[in-house]
């Protein structure tokens, strides 16, 4: 890894906010959640900031978050009442939002600016493991409504300068997510279920230009319609891999949970 350059990740944030609340098997999510905690160490960086690009923020344009203190979105439902109440008090990242919107701009995207929204639970729940202290700032960038993968690849291209900035870019979402199978819990993956995750994990580790390629065509991949009948949790890794340009990308997390195959991913020199 250069010294200079951090990597990029895609990380999965589990169901909800389940690392922090009872689960049947207990030990659904403790895998995951020590790989979250991990995380860091791992990659033995220490980043000025955090640009996280979640699942479950979509607008027209690509749009930034910019407070300086966002609060939190608590966008799921039915869960236990304490998981309405957990703090991740990070500050946000308002001058590192104009840096991005110039950099966005200057590859030609259109761009916009929300200073309402809190961050939503595929930032503060994986988050909140990966930095408990929530002492860096994060600033949160979120999807384009079309779901265009090509268009989220270059979108990951135009913010590969700031990996030489101090600034970590991290995908949040899921490797898989269908969440009516999900809930279905079947004991062992079905090959179906099975054929997207080895697609993906042969996809990650090509060079740059035939993984951006097999990305950019993710919906003929063998079962993708299973594993993703929505693109929004599929989309960070586009953006995490164009960030990555020539850097290799790794698995370097997989568990079978709730019945399917999930993983995390890095992207480093």
């Amino acid at each position: 890894m250069s010294a200079t350059r951090l990597p990029t990740v895609f990380l999965p944030h589990g169901a909800g906010p389940c690392f922090f609340m009872d689960w049947q098997p207990a030990d659904t999510w403790s895998d995951m959640a020590d790989w979250l905690r991990n995380l860091l160490p791992a990659l033995n960086v220490a980043p000025r900031a955090l640009l996280v690009i979640s699942a479950h923020w979509e607008e027209p344009v690509f749009t930034l978050n910019t407070q300086a203190a966002p609060g939190l979105l608590y966008d799921y439902y039915g869960f236990p009442a304490h998981t309405y109440q957990l703090t991740w008090p990070a500050p946000g990242a308002p001058e590192l939002a104009g840096e991005v919107a110039e950099l966005l701009e200057g590859a030609g995207f259109t761009t916009a600016r929300d200073n309402q929204r809190g961050l939503d639970h595929g930032v503060f729940i994986p988050l909140k493991l990966v930095r408990p202290e929530a002492d860096i700032p994060v600033l949160q960038l979120s999807l384009r409504a079309d779901m265009d993968p090509q268009a989220h690849l270059e979108l990951g291209r135009a913010l590969a300068p700031l990996r030489e900035q101090g600034v970590l870019i991290i995908g949040s979402g899921m490797s898989f997510h269908n969440i009516p199978l999900m809930r279905a819990s079947l004991p062992t993956p079905a090959p179906a279920v099975l054929a997207f995750d080895e697609w993906l994990q042969s996809a990650i580790v090509l060079p740059q230009a035939e993984r951006d390629a097999a990305l950019a065509d993710w919906q003929q991949a063998p079962g993708a319609g299973l594993a993703h009948p929505d693109a929004e949790h599929l989309l960070p890794l586009h953006v995490v891999a164009g960030a990555a340009g020539a850097s290799r990308g790794a698995c370097t997390f997989r568990q079978v949970a709730m019945g399917v195959p999930l993983a995390g991913f890095v992207f480093a020199d």
